[in-house]
């Protein structure tokens, strides 16, 4: 309470100093402030945002420029104006200098945190500032580190307040907080900065250079600093990495004089974008809700959401070509061929689908983006929604379930029912809020879904587009008998495992990028570096912004270079293994890595080297949700009677059987040697590795490479799944007898058949088997 009316104390003489010093001087004619340059930039948002703003603002400063920019506008030249005015603000919680970007999580207490309180703390504590999630997962597979515990990340952090979130539901805050408690390793209470390497260290500890590789290249797309700044991936910081639009080119097409317009690295225009109500006009077209391309901007690595969601996929080739005979352009520092987008974003007017055109903001919650207060190590700690929040089971409504459905981490779960909610929890009421009908729908942890209803006998979702979509809800379908699919009937109501063990996207995910073999040089030689975002995210100046907001730049480097490539790529249906929740889940390969290290001196230190961790090498398969669902699932052959999804490889494994031996493509003798003397290896070996880079299980050794770094359940597919699973003998039940006349006449009719004639022909011979 004494906080709160500290802060209104402060808002108040904030307003009020910002306005008695300037009412004279606006009078005098002599000031015009901020938009004597800027004429003709827009308003950054509408209505009681900008109330807000401009009831904050200085008289000669209408669009209270100042209130987020900070900056002196009663300079005359660029230099003074852009330098602040900090005798006016002193100690009063307001801009002391000129932010450039008012969003950068640095300063934005005293900027966009001024009216959202809170938002600021649980921001540089979520996996969107630390990623610790990933440094663990990373140094896991370099064989640095050897536990679940995720105790790294960007910058040095503490939870003062202990595991209970400082908001959410009180059923939220129970939940979380005993989930904290069972599991402390992937819910730390403080994270420490990764440290730098000593190069002189690298001869004796090569697999330090995963830290290197971890600085250079894997953390670049956290909010706290400007990331890469290439086609693509032009973004601001913080806040405005989500909230301001930035277009692929990086080009601003406002009306501000003052900003280039041929030079990329600039917002597309001065607008916040936010959730239904925030609109925006621009190109002619008006759009509101954060696009899901701004997402991608950032979540086009590791597990590639982003591209995937919008059904897109990286590939080597930069094919068709342009119409000048040229390769497409290079997006996010890559090529793409597009396959197939997840079916809750699918465009209506270009797929047909009526029941697509979804944002990522409308599935993942305030929570799953900002954060609660807690330190996630990982991205299963900090999302909070499951897939039956909104569509049920074929026997339980969403609101019929109990809370933790669908994440049970191996426990049992209460049977009381969640039920709905009738009212919005505060931090959830400055976002757009729609009436509740029936009442808001739950998530798997206790919080209302506020843009989902129950309205009678629909589910409703409103999408921050402006469009409403009703739910497929499978109790529903269930009841009125309305599959579409046979097999969909089959798979959800007739096999209990499946609803009781899978996760729904490990069938309706359609595929999944899978990028096998990530070969990575890290060169110390001859003084080589690059950019380490580590370095660049401890190093903000009092502006807010870190050293790489230079356009060009990259800020600050260390020694070191790395340079990765690929082994091969696949996009077909993916591996299926255990997640940290317990359930069955697609795979895609995490970090892969195989390493080449060469050290200061130019030494090559070890060469195409595999890691090892407590589960084997460091070959990691990572459990996934992909982002590529559709409404038809993957065939019930494509898991029971393919040795890849099991886990055995592509072709169960039979190829690339000597990758650990060097290929040479010379003439040989015919007992294979070589002939010439001047032979060159044509495929370089990888020692360590005996096996195909998609196989996880091996038939008789069991697990052979790392499943999931994370959470302690995640795994392959147990062997006695495996094994009840793997029907490719069913077919040759019948066809290894067809020499056999008398059997293959009882069970067989002249003629071709198609499936479904083959079908009912092995149902009535079954039946008549059973009479």
């Amino acid at each position: 309470m004494f906080q709160l009316i500290d802060r209104a104390m402060r808002c108040f003489l904030f307003i009020l100093i910002l306005s008695l010093p300037y009412v004279h001087a606006s009078n005098t004619g002599q000031l015009t402030g901020c938009l004597s340059c800027h004429e003709g930039i827009a308003d950054f948002s509408e209505g009681p945002m900008t109330l807000a703003i401009t009831a904050m603002s200085k008289t000669f400063d209408k669009q209270g420029c100042t209130v987020c920019h900070g900056g002196d506008p009663t300079a005359k030249d660029k230099e003074k104006a852009h330098a602040g005015s900090p005798e006016l603000l002193v100690e009063l919680g307001g801009a002391q200098h000129f932010y450039p970007d008012p969003g950068s999580i640095w300063i934005a207490d005293k900027t966009c945190g001024l009216c959202h309180a809170g938002y600021v703390d649980r921001v540089k504590k979520s996996l969107m500032g630390t990623e610790a999630g990933k440094l663990q997962g990373n140094l896991w597979s370099w064989g640095i580190v050897n536990d679940h515990n995720s105790n790294l990340g960007n910058y040095d952090i503490k939870d003062e307040d202990g595991p209970v979130p400082n908001i959410g539901t009180p059923a939220y805050k129970k939940y979380m907080t005993r989930l904290a408690e069972q599991h402390p390793d992937q819910f730390p209470i403080e994270l420490s900065q990764v440290q730098d390497v000593n190069v002189d260290d690298i001869p004796d500890h090569p697999n330090l250079a995963g830290i290197t590789y971890s600085r250079q290249q894997c953390q670049r797309c956290h909010v706290g600093v400007s990331g890469s700044q290439r086609r693509g991936d032009f973004r601001g910081t913080g806040c405005s990495s989500c909230h301001v639009p930035y277009g692929v080119e990086g080009l601003y097409e406002g009306e501000d004089p003052t900003i280039d317009k041929t030079v990329p690295g600039k917002l597309l225009v001065h607008k916040m974008q936010a959730t239904r109500k925030s609109k925006i006009t621009h190109n002619g077209l008006t759009w509101s809700g954060i696009p899901s391309e701004t997402c991608r901007s950032c979540h086009n690595r590791g597990k590639r959401v982003g591209p995937s969601f919008n059904g897109i996929m990286e590939f080597p080739y930069g094919s068709p070509y342009t119409p000048t005979g040229g390769k497409q352009e290079s997006l996010h520092g890559k090529y793409y061929t597009e396959i197939e987008a997840d079916v809750h974003h699918q465009i209506p007017s270009r797929e047909g689908n009526p029941s697509g055109g979804l944002l990522c903001q409308d599935c993942h919650t305030s929570i799953d983006m900002h954060g609660d207060g807690n330190i996630p190590g990982t991205t299963l700690a900090q999302v909070e929604i499951e897939c039956s929040d909104c569509h049920g089971t074929p026997s339980q409504f969403p609101w019929e379930l109990p809370l933790g459905y669908g994440e049970e981490f191996g426990g049992k779960l209460d049977d009381k029912a969640r039920g709905l909610a009738h009212k919005l929890p505060k931090f959830m009421k400055v976002a757009t809020v729609y009436e509740k009908r029936d009442g808001y729908l739950l998530s798997a942890r206790g919080n209302p879904l506020g843009n989902v209803v129950k309205d009678g006998d629909k589910v409703v979702v409103h999408s921050a587009t402006g469009l409403d979509f009703n739910v497929p809800v499978l109790k529903q379908i269930a009841d009125t008998d309305t599959w579409k699919d046979p097999s969909a009937k089959v798979a959800k109501m007739a096999i209990d495992k499946h609803m009781e063990g899978m996760e729904c996207y490990a069938c309706h995910a359609n595929w999944a990028p899978q990028c096998y073999g990530c070969h990575i040089t890290v060169d110390y030689s001859e003084g080589k570096q690059d950019a380490d975002w580590i370095a660049n995210v401890n190093s903000v100046g009092k502006d807010g912004l870190t050293p790489d907001a230079v356009l060009g730049s990259k800020g600050l480097k260390s020694a070191g270079k790395v340079s990765e490539t690929r082994s091969y790529l696949r996009w077909e249906t993916p591996i299926l293994g255990i997640n940290g929740e317990g359930r069955v889940t697609p795979l895609m390969p995490g970090c892969q890595v195989i390493t080449t290290v060469i050290d200061k001196d130019g030494n090559t230190v070890v060469h195409n080297k595999l890691w090892g961790t407590p589960e084997g090498n460091g070959l990691d398969h990572s459990p996934v949700q992909p982002h590529t669902i559709g409404r038809k699932s993957r065939d019930c052959e494509s898991c029971h009677s393919d040795p890849k999804t099991l886990g055995y490889g592509i072709s169960d494994g039979e190829y690339m059987s000597n990758i650990n031996k060097p290929y040479y493509a010379d003439l040989k003798d015919a007992q294979g040697k070589v002939i010439p003397k001047e032979a060159k290896v044509q495929i370089q070996p990888i020692p360590e590795l005996e096996h195909d880079l998609s196989k996880i299980v091996d038939r008789e050794e069991g697990q052979i490479v790392s499943v999931g770094s994370h959470w302690p359940l995640a795994g392959p597919l147990p062997k006695e799944m495996r094994d009840k699973m793997e029907r490719s003998g069913t077919c040759l039940g019948c066809h290894s007898k067809q020499q056999d006349e008398e059997f293959w006449n009882k069970v067989s009719q002249p003629g071709f058949l198609n499936n479904e004639q083959h079908q009912k022909a092995v149902q009535e011979a079954i039946e008549a088997k059973v009479k």
